[in-house]
């Protein structure tokens, strides 16, 4: 087991994180207030390979590995969770997708301009009536021979006002179940296609969060990505790559959190000595200490065993459950070591710890994480 990163990947989180505290840092919080999305930032994202961070050069990407994704996005997710989710579904279930599973012309069409950033992509699952059920799509694709026909709700779908292409998974034929099941490529201008209002969240406002309504668009054959009746396979294994990148944004709250709280546990001053010197809060801070780098060594590993080409389900889906209690458990401990400070927005660490939330439900609940670890556990 070798547990020190490369030089290259030194250079990769130095360059993330030098890019998150001198372009994301100034302006995150008038950006959170205002639910603002960074397109500047996206683009000079884009411009940084950021959008594109495993993608293959011919297509325009940055042709780095999982490992590189992971630590661009922990040091992303320390200051600006919003801007860190626009490179996590663009990067994990857009471009990843696409790569992956479509064809050369949706490649050379689509995946070169996602990946520069040019266009931003969009993945859409959930529905009012089917969140963590992706078998219960109400949304329907008929098949019109050269083309299909789609209708349907879609919501939290992040990007949903700002993308430019839009994966949208639709049932083409019920009484065949999962495998009855499809992915599509939709561009932002089709007719029939609207966009509803923008979602007014807890956490992540900076990220642009839309309900989808889909009526009558007819979406050509050629827009199907893989063989008829794969985008339930498609959905899920994407999926399994976006935990990693989920769970990669928790541990970049949580450790940005515990960096604020240390940090300023050195400077305040209680009883004649800074609170760092008494054992209530340094226990505190060696408990977050402790956890985090525990939620990233499964990071890193469920990270490694995707580029080692090895199944990485259970893995990523271990990691995001963990990262996520971790964020969501010591930003409120880092709230807490702040007193009141860390109750008004100037300290950071209030959104830090309302973004956190977001990552125990989104691209699979907390449960819907125990129940992927529990069927590979009891599979055999």
């Amino acid at each position: 087991m070798n547990f020190s990163l490369t030089e290259e990947h030194i250079m990769i989180r130095d360059a993330a994180r030098d890019f998150a505290k001198t372009e994301l840092l100034p302006g995150v919080i008038e950006r959170d207030d205002k639910q603002e999305f960074p397109n500047e930032l996206v683009k000079k994202m884009g411009d940084l390979g950021f959008l594109g961070i495993m993608v293959d050069p011919k297509y325009g990407g940055s042709g780095m590995d999982a490992i590189s994704y992971v630590l661009i996005m922990e040091e992303l997710s320390k200051i600006d969770a919003s801007a860190s989710v626009i490179v996590s579904v663009n990067n994990s279930l857009v471009c990843y997708g696409l790569e992956t599973y479509g064809t050369e012309e949706q490649k050379e069409k689509y995946l070169t301009k996602l990946a520069t950033g040019e266009f931003v992509g969009a993945f859409c699952l959930s529905e009012p009536e089917a969140g963590s059920d992706a078998t219960s799509q109400k949304t329907t694709a008929i098949d019109k021979g050269s083309h299909y026909i789609l209708n349907g709700t879609k919501n939290w779908i992040t990007n949903g006002g700002r993308a430019d292409v839009y994966i949208v998974i639709a049932q083409t034929d019920r009484d065949k179940g999962s495998h009855g099941i499809n992915a599509f490529i939709v561009e932002k201008d089709t007719k029939g296609f609207h966009i509803g209002p923008k979602e007014d969240k807890l956490g992540i406002r900076g990220s642009d969060t839309h309900t989808l309504q889909f009526n009558d668009v007819k979406v050509p054959k050629k827009n199907r990505i893989g063989v008829n009746g794969s985008g339930f396979r498609f959905a899920m294994k994407t999926l399994s790559g976006g935990r990693i990148g989920i769970a990669a944004q928790a541990l970049g709250i949580a450790s940005g959190a515990y960096e604020l709280a240390r940090k300023y546990s050195k400077e305040r001053k209680a009883f004649g000595t800074e609170i760092c010197n008494h054992q209530a809060i340094a226990f505190k801070l060696a408990d977050m200490a402790t956890d985090i780098e525990a939620a990233r060594h499964l990071v890193m590993k469920a990270a490694w065993e995707k580029d080692q080409g090895k199944n990485y389900d259970y893995s990523s889906a271990m990691a995001k459950l963990y990262a996520s209690k971790v964020a969501m458990e010591h930003t409120v401990e880092a709230v807490q070591i702040h007193g009141g400070n860390g109750f008004v927005k100037e300290y950071h660490v209030e959104r830090l710890m309302r973004d956190a939330k977001i990552t125990q439900i989104y691209e699979g609940t907390s449960e819907i994480q125990k129940i992927v670890i529990s069927r590979s556990l009891l599979r055999d």
